[in-house]
């Protein structure tokens, strides 16, 4: 099945948070069947477990919240889609059981409330809109510039909401357990706002930002599946198909490994003939003896190529990381999807809107190359080679299953479930705001450092929390 042409849409509307109890306790009653079942297929094959360290911690902190001593943000580790129910269980099952423990008297709901993106209902459907809002989600819409309304509903919530807020500083997903993205400056931001508007109004909570690291495993690893997921890619591919015979789980990893790296050239090869074709962009040869090198340089290329090619028709210079120039395409893009600069697409003539059409189509398709560059960020060249293990290979082999569904005409891909896993959730130290908002009120360029300096610093525990 291919995608349907992307048509103008009137702008996506603001969606107020309006948090009802009964929802969350519906939500924390499916949420085991939710952990074990995919939606799509309803296949047995999700999260078996769900570990926890540290939830003293956490306690502590809610007990902290709810007597009015501190607001606090949740900045979790994001890497896929199973995140938000992984923190669903910390919050509704993991804290109150350790609370009860301890003989901490928590009032309920033990919940936060959570910012989310506004384009996730494109692919979801409006029903999540609805769904999130009442479970105490505000939206963001990250590909809008400046949306002011989205900034301060989660402003708001973090000031003076019922609940602490939970955020993904990451911004998007990246299908690596093992590796966290670079932060994007929003949640430490917030922060300093929180004890701006707290001080505005004599309020003297202390404001905390509290990084929580989850990692997955598998149960038991899947190396005769990944066999079959790499068997499938090659045949998506042209390549003659292979099959791993009956050994270790040692002798898997060094079998499947000649194989990823054949999916990597040949891919790389396949774009930079694509790219040189379509767009008349010459790739200079690689001269490295390491193949693993040669492949990430060469891979490097391509993904500038690719935000390239989109910053060129969108007349877009391309400053900044990767991550940067992707979220400027995204904005781009969607300005001309979804026209706040037209009050009424039913009010145009039919030419109009065919022009409308057209226009939403070729930003949609020139979206894609963004899309290509945003799947390949965090990809390096030694993180299967260094540590071979199923969990590595699977993260690199689904993203190559996501970016050739994406091209066979997939949207979005419908990933293949390997087997049951478990994650592993810590909870780290808290990192005090109002400590820093000294140094963020001296000046604008002080205030860019802190807010700088508070990402970095998040940055680091995350990444010493998952390893």
């Amino acid at each position: 099945m291919t995608d349907k042409p992307q048509r103008a849409c009137p702008p996506l509307n603001f969606i107020p948070q309006r948090f009802n109890p009964l929802v969350l306790d519906l939500t924390a009653r499916s949420l085991p069947i939710l952990l074990r079942f995919r939606l799509r297929r309803w296949l047995p094959v999700g999260i078996a477990r769900i570990e926890t360290e540290n939830v003293e911690g956490l306690v502590e902190l809610y007990r902290q919240f709810q007597a009015g001593k501190i607001r606090f943000a949740i900045a979790f580790r994001h890497s896929e889609v199973d995140d938000p129910l992984c923190m669903c269980h910390l919050l509704s099952r993991a804290v109150p059981k350790v609370a009860r423990q301890k003989g901490v008297d928590l009032k309920y709901p033990i919940h936060s409330h959570f910012i989310y993106e506004r384009g996730m209902l494109l692919w979801a459907g409006n029903w999540l809109g609805w769904y999130f809002s009442r479970l105490g989600g505000t939206p963001i819409h990250r590909g809008k510039k400046l949306d002011w309304l989205g900034v301060r509903a989660a402003r708001d919530v973090f000031a003076n909401g019922q609940l602490p807020l939970a955020v993904a500083p990451e911004g998007a997903t990246n299908g690596h357990s093992e590796i966290v993205s670079p932060l994007e400056p929003g949640v430490a931001q917030l922060g300093f706002w929180c004890v701006e508007d707290l001080e505005k109004r004599d309020r003297a909570e202390e404001v905390y930002i509290v990084p929580i690291g989850i990692r997955y495993r598998y149960v038991n690893p899947p190396w005769k599946k990944l066999d079959k997921l790499f068997s499938q890619l090659e045949a998506d591919c042209g390549l003659p198909v292979q099959r791993l015979e009956k050994g270790e789980s040692s002798d898997y990893a060094k079998a499947l490994y000649p194989r990823l790296l054949r999916l990597g050239e040949h891919l790389l090869s396949q774009m930079e003939q694509f790219y040189t074709r379509v767009y008349h962009i010459s790739f200079s040869t690689v001269d490295s003896a390491d193949p693993n090198k040669a492949i990430i340089q060469r891979l490097q290329t391509l993904l500038d190529v690719a935000l390239s090619v989109a910053e060129r028709y969108f007349n877009i210079k391309g400053k900044g990381s990767a991550i940067d120039r992707a979220r400027r395409l995204e904005e781009a893009s969607w300005h001309r999807i979804y026209r706040e600069d037209i009050p009424d697409l039913n009010a145009l003539s039919p030419l109009e809107r065919g022009l409308a059409d057209w226009e939403a189509e070729e930003a949609d398709l020139r979206m894609r190359h963004m899309r290509l560059a945003e799947s390949f960020v965090a990809v390096t060249e030694r993180y299967v080679l260094e540590k071979p293990t199923a969990e590595r290979f699977a993260e690199t082999a689904l993203i190559l299953f996501d970016f050739v569904s994406r091209i066979k005409g997939r949207k979005p891909p419908r990933r293949p479930r390997l087997g049951w896993r478990w994650a592993q959730m810590t909870v780290g130290e808290p990192i005090s705001v109002r400590d820093r908002a000294p140094t963020y009120q001296t000046s604008r360029r002080q205030a860019r450092q802190a807010v700088a300096d508070l990402t970095q610093d998040l940055q680091v525990a995350l990444e010493e929390l998952i390893n």
